[in-house]
């Protein structure tokens, strides 16, 4: 696995990666370009702008946060490719305010959907940005993973409150708004338009096994990110990921 996000990092990130760089390997095939133009929604300081633009990709990041894009300004102009990545303040619901409609090959909408408003109109948008043929990569936090996350804690209430809560938190200290499930995921892409290419699980194991075992034991780190590529996929590790990862693919003719 070629990821420039290693090591320790790659843990929560790992996953996501394999999958985003399949497919924009594919983008490039199909469009015959070798630099395709990416919109990072939410994109924050870059920990995927950057390494997208080192492959050759054009990289538009829309954040509401002033400090996370000049931290963007940095790490680009650091990494030598700040001619390749271009960050603007907005957000998802004015989201073509800043970014064009229609003029992407790729979308991320990382860690958005927890915080809008409305989650189906926030994909809508991303969808709209798509051009046909595009890949919208949206990744969301899970409610199986809080749940288990609460529970191994020993905070049995807190796990059973965000179980039957409609947004899934478990108490008014719960940082994250709301949280989904894979089903409430794919249906909000297939309801923008989309056809969904693939659902992962993210951090499966990775947020319960102890920091220490991974940085001390020899070999540790790398049996892990082996243990989350094999769980991703399947089904019955969803319902316990402490992200989710789906991939919405358009139509060649009709994008959204």
């Amino acid at each position: 696995m070629s990821d420039p996000m290693r090591p320790r990092a790659a843990l929560r990130t790992a996953v996501v990666w394999d999958v985003l760089q399949d497919a924009l390997e594919r983008r490039v095939k199909a469009t015959g370009r070798q630099a395709l133009d990416v919109l990072d929604t939410g994109g924050g300081s870059g920990n995927f702008a950057v390494p997208l633009a080192r492959l050759g990709h054009r990289v538009t990041v829309v954040d509401p946060s002033p400090n996370a894009l000049f931290a963007l300004e940095r790490r680009a102009a650091e990494e030598g490719v700040a001619d390749r990545v271009r960050g603007v303040q907005g957000d998802a619901r004015g989201l073509f305010d800043v970014a064009e409609r229609g003029g992407y090959d790729v979308v991320l909408c990382h860690g958005v959907l927890e915080y809008v408003d409305d989650p189906a109109e926030g994909v809508r948008n991303t969808v709209a940005a798509l051009r046909p043929g595009g890949v919208l990569s949206l990744l969301a936090a899970g409610l199986g993973g809080a749940v288990l996350a609460r529970a191994l804690a020993g905070h049995f209430t807190e796990a059973r409150q965000a179980l039957g809560d409609p947004n899934g938190r478990w108490g008014e200290g719960d940082p994250v708004p709301r949280r989904f499930t894979a089903e409430q995921l794919t249906e909000l892409v297939r309801g923008a338009g989309l056809e969904v290419g693939a659902v992962h699980g993210v951090r499966v194991f990775s947020d319960l096994v102890p920091g220490v075992l991974v940085d001390t034991e020899p070999g540790a780190l790398e049996a892990l990110l082996k243990l989350e590529a094999a769980a991703a996929e399947l089904a019955a590790f969803h319902s316990v990921a402490t992200q989710l990862h789906v991939l919405g693919e358009a139509g060649e003719t009709d994008g959204a």
